[in-house]
């Protein structure tokens, strides 16, 4: 787990900031769920065997002996409060929640154990323009943050009989390369054969490579759902790959499922990936609902603008205010204060207490202010202020009336 210090906490503002805006121009609403659940209901949504139930929850007792966890993800919680709350009874939803997940897993560049995500959930829509609508979203994001050399695997897991045909010959093509297969893979085989495909042993690679093809167990339906997916894409001009070793780490998956990568972060390329569970709702305990989502790595994004210096800094205060002792603090406060109300949103700083000129100069510089006002025996004499221009060095110091400095700092600060 990790602090933010405040040297990159701006990057976390402006990337919530740009994926918030976009969510709202799609019509998405905020969700908000406790950071704790009850462990049953990661059991029973995610899947006993898998590697978050299996290996990575933060699990313990609470003082009645009920086991809780903190929340590895956010789809289960989502549809646990959607169920509780009756959302998904009347119409679609199209939601969005953002915050802290915790696995606890082998902390590594890109993976922490204390990670930050954004995900999205959609409600009632059965139909693949749902998920088209998660990728020309998502893929509308990477251009507006300035993200290049990111692509978009696709896959399809088919209908739930069709993912139970499928199971049946993979266990029998697997069962003939045991030879080949590490621990963990048998501990997997009878109970979870598609996350074989997955695995990264690269002793099984030429063996997972050879394995049957889930696109010959499909239904004519599912690949017509998955087609119609496809051809959103094409006539929005949104190149993929098919990629069908990609099933995704989750039980609740079914149809379509996709990754969003990039080569830039090493080993831990994922920057955003989801999916359709068509079949979630009614596993705890809702009537059948169509849905489907995603989460993205808000950490992992930030990494990769930070490396890539996509964003530079912003100023961090509008207006720096240098003072004389002898002018008095309790003054040069009220004039910061009445600057608040007369410049809505303007940054104001000011040195809490007495210091020299060229002490209070450096303090500006570092934060990066874009004036300073000079408050000094001879300007309150002459009740004026001087304001100097602290970009462009160029611009000469002038002494203004209180009304002049706040039309000026008007003016400049709008442009």
């Amino acid at each position: 787990m990790y602090d933010v210090t405040p040297d990159l906490v701006w990057v976390w503002q402006k990337l919530e900031a740009a994926v918030t805006g976009l969510l709202h121009q799609y019509g998405y609403q905020e969700i908000r769920f406790p950071l704790l659940e009850k462990t049953a209901l990661f059991h029973s949504a995610i899947g006993e065997v898998t590697d978050v139930v299996e290996k990575e929850m933060f699990t313990f007792s609470d003082r009645k002996g009920v086991s809780i966890s903190l929340r590895p993800e956010g789809t289960a919680s989502t549809v646990r409060a959607v169920l509780e709350n009756g959302l998904v009874y009347n119409e679609p939803q199209k939601l969005w929640y953002s915050g802290p997940m915790f696995r606890y897993e082998k902390p590594q560049k890109g993976r922490n154990r204390q990670f930050s995500q954004i995900g999205v959930e959609v409600f009632g829509y059965p139909g693949p323009e749902a998920d088209a609508e998660l990728l020309l979203m998502t893929h509308r994001l990477w251009q507006q943050l300035g993200i290049d050399n990111v692509r978009l695997e696709l896959n399809t897991l088919g209908s739930a009989d069709c993912r139970a045909a499928y199971r049946s010959v993979l266990i029998k093509y697997f069962e003939q390369h045991l030879d080949v297969l590490d621990e963990e893979a048998k501990n997997r085989l009878h109970s979870n054969p598609l996350r074989l495909l997955d695995a990264k042993n690269p002793a099984m690679q030429t063996v997972i490579k050879a394995a049957p093809s889930i696109t010959d167990y499909l239904s004519d339906a599912s690949k017509e759902h998955f087609a119609r997916l496809c051809a959103i894409l094409d006539a929005c001009d949104v190149p993929y790959d098919i990629n069908q070793q990609l099933v995704r780490g989750l039980d609740y998956y079914s149809h379509n499922v996709f990754e969003w990568i990039t080569d830039e972060l090493g080993a831990q390329g994922t920057l955003c990936a989801g999916g359709r569970y068509d079949a979630l709702v009614e596993m705890q305990g809702g009537k059948p609902t169509a849905a489907t989502g995603f989460a993205m790595g808000v950490d992992r994004l930030v990494e990769l603008i930070v490396e890539k210096n996509i964003w530079q800094p912003p100023a961090q205060t509008d207006v720096y205010v240098v003072w004389d002792k002898q002018v008095g603090v309790d003054q040069v406060m009220a004039i910061s204060e009445q600057l608040r109300s007369d410049i809505p949103g303007v940054s104001v700083m000011m040195h809490l207490t007495a210091a020299s000129f060229k002490s209070q100069f450096k303090k500006a510089d570092k934060a990066g202010a874009r004036f300073t006002l000079i408050l000094g025996p001879d300007e309150m004499a002459q009740q004026q202020i001087s304001v100097k221009t602290m970009q462009d060095r160029n611009v000469p110091q002038q002494q203004l009336s209180y009304s002049d400095m706040v039309s000026f700092l008007k003016q400049q600060l709008s442009e």
